[in-house]
C-alpha cells in the first residue's frame, strides 16, 4: 500500500491514518507532497479527483479521505484490533471519531497543528472554549468506560486515537490548560513510537505554509 500525504507539520488529515498504520505495524509506502509545491493540486488529482490528501493505494483500489482509510485499513486487518471490540465500545468510537471528522472548525481555525512551533497560551474565543470542554468531556468519558485496558480512550490503541492525535498536538504546541485526566491522555499519544517518528520527520521540515505562519521568515 501507498499513503499520499502533505507536509507533516502541518497536516492533520494525514497525520490520522500514518499513525494508525505505523502504529499498528500495516507496512506501507509513503509520499509526500509538498503543500507549496505550485502544482500540488495536479499532483494530488492523480491519484483522487477529490484533489486532497490523504489518499491511500492498494494495488487498482484508491481510498480517499482519512476515516474511509481507516475503515478499510481496519477491515483489511481485522488482526490488528483497530476499532474496539465490544459492540457498544466500537460504537461510541466511531461516533467520537464522525465528532472529531466534522466538528471543531473554530478550534482547527484557531490553533492549527504546527508540530515545530510552541506558542504562549492564547486568549481562546469562546466557540474554542467551549469546543475544548467538549473534547475533554469526551475524552474523560471514554476513558472511564472503556480505558481500563490502557493509557488510551478505549484501553488499547485504536483509530479513536488516530483521530485525536492531531488534537493532543494542537493542545501542545499553544500551551492548553487541561485537567490531570486530558494532560494524561496528551502524554500517552506524545510517547507512543510512531508519533514521536512522526514529530521528528515534521520538525525537520524546511518548508512552511506561509498563510499558517505570517510571521515566520522564509530559507
Amino acid at each position: 500500500m501507498k499513503l499520499i500525504i502533505g507536509n507533516k507539520n502541518y497536516s492533520t488529515w494525514s497525520l490520522r491514518p500514518w499513525l494508525l498504520l505505523k502504529q499498528a505495524g500495516i507496512p506501507f509506502e509513503e509520499e509526500l507532497l509538498d503543500f507549496n509545491d505550485p502544482h500540488f493540486k495536479d499532483k494530488v488529482r492523480r491519484y483522487s479527483g477529490a484533489g486532497k490528501v490523504p489518499i491511500l493505494i492498494d494495488g487498482d483500489l484508491t481510498v480517499w479521505d482519512s476515516l474511509a482509510i481507516a475503515e478499510y485499513v481496519a477491515e483489511k486487518y481485522p488482526e490488528k484490533g483497530l476499532w474496539p471490540h465490544a459492540v457498544g465500545a466500537r460504537a461510541v468510537a466511531r461516533s467520537a471519531c464522525a465528532e472529531m471528522h466534522a466538528g471543531y472548525q473554530e478550534l482547527r481555525s484557531t490553533l492549527v497543528m504546527n508540530l515545530q512551533a510552541r506558542f504562549a497560551a492564547p486568549l481562546l474565543p469562546r466557540k474554542v472554549r467551549h469546543q475544548v470542554s467538549r473534547l475533554v468531556e469526551l475524552w474523560r468519558d471514554c476513558r472511564e468506560r472503556y480505558g481500563a485496558d490502557g493509557p488510551f480512550l478505549f484501553g488499547r490503541f485504536s483509530v479513536a486515537d488516530a483521530f485525536f492525535a492531531p488534537v493532543t498536538v494542537r493542545f501542545t504546541t499553544y500551551g492548553v490548560e487541561l485537567p490531570s485526566v486530558a494532560r494524561d491522555y496528551v502524554e500517552a499519544i506524545q510517547a507512543l513510537p510512531a508519533m514521536q517518528e512522526y514529530t521528528a520527520a515534521a520538525r525537520a521540515e524546511t518548508s512552511f505554509v506561509e498563510s499558517d505562519e505570517p510571521y515566520r521568515e522564509g530559507p
